[in-house]
């Protein structure tokens, strides 16, 4: 298991200016960072992939698509296309950067509703999109992990459920499904049983507390999420994903209005030490002294 930070917390675009705050996280534990891709070149990563390299973190990717005329379900062709162009623009940054996994709600454009819940036009235009982008996913060696998200941020994917079977629909190798734990709270009826059905297509996974704050916070049920995902034999990354209000769009996309921490330090600090302490007891005394993939946690 690896433990990862969003940088969404501070900025959508990291950068040598992030250098100590990256050392800083390094220091904390974290294996690796999750790196925003929203603009910028495949150089641009490439030279922030070097940076990663130097301070020995490792690294994921995470975007979004927020932009109407890049709409992988429209009607529109012209709007479908730009959506598939945007999406091989990101995976060839992911690709730069040095992240073989690019993770968010990449199936539809994120805070547009059409008024009613998603068509099976909608779908059948998304597997096409999804099969297009696979492809050349595949081509870099970058894996996709769509996002269901809450029905107040997206209305084509919501549970777990409908994203999987849209997922084995896709039938693409390099599409596959995140498990987010702030969506499924809000979402899934039985969030640990919605992890567990469609463990078969999730390839990363989001440590998010149900206010968006420092994780074991809240009312997440975190032993029981904790002993799930590892019994599963997951053991890949598991990353926060916390915002504040330092970034004004970020905020207003994410619906944050007020503080959810006394500071970004407690978030990452303190999340580091719930994941790590929960992983270990989830593990339970027969493997207490074995050491993770990555380091003993």
């Amino acid at each position: 298991m690896k433990i990862g930070m969003c940088m969404f917390l501070w900025t959508t675009s990291v950068s040598k200016r992030h250098e100590k705050l990256l050392r800083d996280i390094k220091a904390t534990g974290f294996d690796g960072v999750e790196i925003p891709i929203f603009a910028g070149t495949p150089d641009d990563y490439r030279k922030l992939g070097d940076l990663l390299d130097r301070i020995g973190l490792e690294r994921t990717a995470v975007s979004a698509m927020g932009d109407p005329s890049m709409n992988l379900i429209s009607a529109d062709g012209s709007a479908r296309k730009a959506g598939i162009d945007h999406m091989e623009w990101a995976i060839d940054c992911a690709q730069a950067l040095g992240a073989n996994k690019l993770s968010g709600p990449l199936h539809s454009t994120l805070g547009a509703f059409s008024g009613t819940g998603p068509t099976a036009a909608e779908k059948k235009r998304s597997v096409a999109s999804q099969r297009a982008i696979g492809d050349h996913a595949g081509k870099r060696n970058v894996t996709i992990g769509l996002e269901a998200l809450n029905r107040f941020e997206c209305y084509l994917f919501n549970t777990m459920d409908d994203l999987s079977e849209h997922i084995d629909a896709i039938d693409r190798p390099h599409i596959k499904a995140m498990y987010d734990t702030f969506h499924a709270n809000i979402e899934e009826a039985d969030p640990i049983g919605a992890y567990r059905r469609n463990r078969k297509n999730v390839v990363h996974i989001h440590i998010s507390e149900n206010d968006r704050g420092v994780p074991g916070r809240g009312n997440i049920p975190w032993k029981e999420t904790f002993s799930a995902i590892r019994k599963s034999g997951y053991d890949d990354w598991l990353t926060i994903e916390a915002f504040g209000r330092s970034l004004k769009d970020l905020a207003a996309a994410t619906k944050v209005w007020r503080d959810f921490s006394e500071s970004p330090e407690a978030v990452y600090r303190d999340g580091y030490k719930h994941i790590r302490d929960g992983w270990k007891k989830a593990g339970g005394a027969a493997d207490a002294a074995k050491p993770s993939s990555s380091q003993a946690v």
